[in-house]
């Protein structure tokens, strides 16, 4: 899988859920995580991030909502549920994303809203938890952008295994060929 992501949360109460979606994204390998307007208790936290994720994940705290800060590249999307939201299954993830949800019990401020590149939202009849949905969200990424053999069309029928992988030729020799055609012709 190429690319990378980070998930996080804004302004949130709750440290058991920021630490339940720290060891998640552990799980997923995710490349950072990070809280905005809000300080993670770590030790409240690990008491449900029994991998101690911020010892073998970055872990970003931001201060404010124009604090934030994301390395080149990278696409910020919002979690949120709103009319103009795009369902998560119908949603392409970028190779580069980081994910930030909202507060157990409110929305992502206007101002995260506002510079995120896309908002998802998790087609459900109510919201989830704050970590329930950040493990939705993962998931999701992790199926649509990894290698995986496709889905057999019964159910609890024999998958197809993964065809292997085909290496194109090395970037090197066709950068090389291509100057040397541009040599030639001129």
């Amino acid at each position: 899988m190429r690319g990378y992501f980070g998930i996080g949360a804004e302004r949130i109460s709750k440290q058991m859920n920021v630490g339940s979606l720290f060891r998640t994204a552990h799980a997923f390998g995710a490349g950072f995580v990070f809280t905005v307007a809000a300080s993670y208790a770590r030790d409240e936290g690990e008491i449900a991030d029994t991998s101690r994720s911020t010892d073998s994940v970055p872990h970003y705290d931001f201060e404010t909502v124009r604090d934030l800060r994301l390395p080149v590249g990278c696409r910020l999307i919002g979690v949120e549920i709103t009319d103009d939201a795009i369902e998560l299954p119908s949603f392409r993830h970028p190779r580069c994303a980081a994910y930030v949800l909202g507060q157990e019990r409110g929305s992502l401020s206007p101002d995260l809203v506002g510079l995120c590149d896309h908002v998802v939202k998790i087609p459900t009849k109510f919201a989830v938890n704050l970590a329930i949905a950040g493990a939705i969200v993962m998931y999701d990424r992790l199926i649509s952008t990894g290698r995986f053999a496709a889905r057999p069309l019964v159910p609890g029928g024999p998958a197809e295994p993964l065809p292997p992988h085909v290496f194109g030729e090395p970037l090197w020799k066709k950068k090389q060929r291509t100057a040397n055609n541009d040599r030639e012709e001129r």
